[in-house]
């Protein structure tokens, strides 16, 4: 914020753009280090962005000042049930990555079997079988079994 209370400057606004960005980056990566840190660098980005969001001024305490020079308390409880929040989320990946390391020796994610698939698909521009229904119970095992749970006690009754 400026001397004056006039509202954020350029470096405020830069410090911003960076920390999102620099998150945005990590976050795209497939290590779950780095994920944890873009995390991290974006969510403290974002609180910045909600404070300069708000009003400077002093202390938001009713009986201390003017109503008018007071800082908007808003942005203030925004940040902080952020940073809550952010806590916990980096809690969690913090021990996803440290169980992801502990059992298989890094923290790289892996490609999955269905996502390899539809890149060789894609590579080779085939489509996807549609599955359009109408085949029945016993056409298509991706199907649930339609027939009532009381029927299903009686094998040997064919009615």
């Amino acid at each position: 914020m400026t001397r004056s209370g006039a509202g954020p400057t350029l470096v405020l606004a830069l410090a911003v753009a960076v920390l999102v960005g620099c998150g945005v980056i990590l976050l795209l990566e497939r290590s779950l280090t780095r994920i944890l840190l873009g995390v991290v660098m974006l969510g403290n980005g974002v609180n910045l962005l909600i404070l300069l969001g708000g009003r400077s001024g002093g202390a938001p305490v009713v009986g201390t000042g003017p109503v008018e020079r007071m800082s908007d308390p808003l942005p203030q409880a925004m940040v902080l049930t952020s940073i809550v929040i952010t806590f916990g989320f980096t809690a969690f990946l913090l021990a996803v990555a440290y169980r992801s390391w502990y059992l298989s020796g890094d923290d790289e994610v892996p490609d999955d079997l269905e996502d390899r698939q539809i890149i060789g698909r894609a590579g080779r521009n085939e489509v996807g079988a549609a599955d359009r229904g109408g085949e029945g119970p016993n056409g298509d095992p991706e199907q649930v079994d339609p027939e009532p749970a009381r029927r299903r006690l009686h094998r040997g009754d064919d009615s």
